[in-house]
């Protein structure tokens, strides 16, 4: 099987991991070096200053020993294509393709041949080579192996930029029941490690001009929903935990997707895919808006409302705090807002410097008003025209079914054409 073949198929396998980013390293251009890993960053992602970039993102082999029974590179999966690569073959197809500028770094993950150890020596064979023999300076991420040594991960861990530990599933009874061969404590313990040798790295380069960097752009993981019955609340405090304790850059999630038939993995949940995407709305207000796992979600109301925001659906459930005098709130209730994000909050505190807000100047300002006006009051008049009652919100608020907010239909866009009716619609 030449390269080629095995490209087609370890970069198809290689979708399913989608715990890559690069927003973060600043690994600048050397000279008599190739590839500068600086802003605006690399791969098919979105740097810190909004720009998408590009990745060679392949796996280094799927063969793996394990048998996990989400995985469609399980070691059972028969129907599968398997192929891997040699360490060179990883440096010479990633050289090649940045030459070609059709790449601006590498994220390189890999099923587990052999034993963790022997898998995450091949992986560093491909790192290393990349910086000390092609003195290659762009961005690399690498999937660490679960299990293998901690000497090994330290050492991978002096070559990338950002380095990611699956968890993949949310507890260790998801765990013993859907990958029994795997440990959850080989899963954080080298989390841990990597945390505190990332400390330790900015500590000393504080002190001393040449020290090596370690992980500079932080740690990932990935969780899969769906394929076990936790609830969100759950599934949010694990992550919660994640960012306090290991500080994890991201936590990604990944909607569960049935791979051939398996006994223990039921058909995915209806609304998988919607669910994923709330989750992903709710570890936004965990890591910008300054809101706990126990606010978003409650005993009592353990998962995501698949009709409201995460953020709605916290407001609807407090009504006793709202509405809120646009004028007088501090920056942080000002996010809790329905409708108002970080960059209009600002605007809104910057503003407010000059004179009192009126509910057009929202609006201007960029404040979402049609989710905003029921919870705001402007200068202590109310514009929401409805009671505070959470059911009455709810009706309000929910999303439209099938169609993004701002976005017209094809038959609002082309009344004659499909016999449709604007209804009134301002465009």
């Amino acid at each position: 099987m030449d390269a080629l073949e095995k490209l087609q198929i370890l970069a198809d396998a290689a979708k399913y991991d989608v715990s890559c980013s690069s927003s973060g390293s600043d690994r600048k251009a050397v000279k008599g070096a190739l590839g500068n890993a600086a802003l605006p960053g690399i791969c098919h992602s979105f740097s810190e200053d909004g720009r998408c970039i590009s990745l060679l993102k392949i796996l280094f082999t799927n063969k793996c020993i394990y048998d996990c029974a989400y995985c469609i590179n399980r070691s059972s999966n028969s129907a599968m294509s398997r192929a891997e690569f040699t360490p060179d073959e990883v440096v010479d197809l990633t050289i090649s393709f940045y030459r070609r500028n059709y790449i601006e770094g590498l994220f390189l993950s890999s099923g587990v041949v052999r034993n963790p150890n022997h898998t995450m020596e091949l992986l560093i064979a491909v790192v290393k080579r990349l910086r000390e023999v092609e003195h290659f300076n762009g961005y690399i991420h690498l999937k660490g192996i679960p299990g293998a040594d901690q000497h090994l991960i330290e050492t991978a861990g002096l070559y990338v930029d950002r380095m990611s530990i699956n968890i993949e599933l949310p507890t260790t009874k998801s765990l013993r029941l859907l990958a029994p061969e795997k440990s959850r404590s080989d899963m954080i313990a080298p989390m841990g490690m990597i945390k505190d040798k990332i400390e330790q790295s900015k500590a000393m380069a504080s002190r001393y001009k040449s020290v090596p960097s370690f992980v500079p752009a932080g740690q990932s993981t990935q969780l899969i929903v769906g394929a076990t019955d936790e609830v969100d609340l759950k599934i949010i405090k694990i992550s919660e935990a994640l960012y306090n304790r290991m500080k994890l850059k991201r936590v990604y999630y990944s909607a569960y997707v049935p791979v051939g038939k398996s006994a223990i993995v039921p058909m995915n949940q209806v609304h998988s895919l919607r669910r994923e995407h709330r989750i992903y709305q709710a570890d936004w207000l965990l890591r910008f808006y300054g809101f706990t796992a126990d606010e978003i979600l409650t005993r009592e109301d353990p998962n995501l409302d698949m009709e409201v925001d995460p953020k709605c659906q916290w407001a609807i459930r407090n009504p006793q705090l709202f509405p809120m005098e646009i004028n007088k709130v501090t920056f942080m209730e000002l996010l809790r807002i329905p409708g108002i994000g970080n960059v209009t909050a600002r605007r809104i505190i910057a503003a407010r410097r000059f004179g009192n807000i009126t509910f057009e100047g929202l609006a201007k300002i960029g404040v979402v008003m049609k989710r905003a006006k029921y919870f705001v009051t402007c200068n202590g008049k109310y514009y929401g025209a409805i009671d505070l009652e959470p059911w009455k919100l709810k009706q309000i608020l929910i999303d439209a079914p099938g169609k993004k907010a701002n976005q017209l239909t094809m038959v609002e866009l082309f009344p004659q054409t499909f016999g449709g009716d604007l209804g009134g619609l301002s465009v």
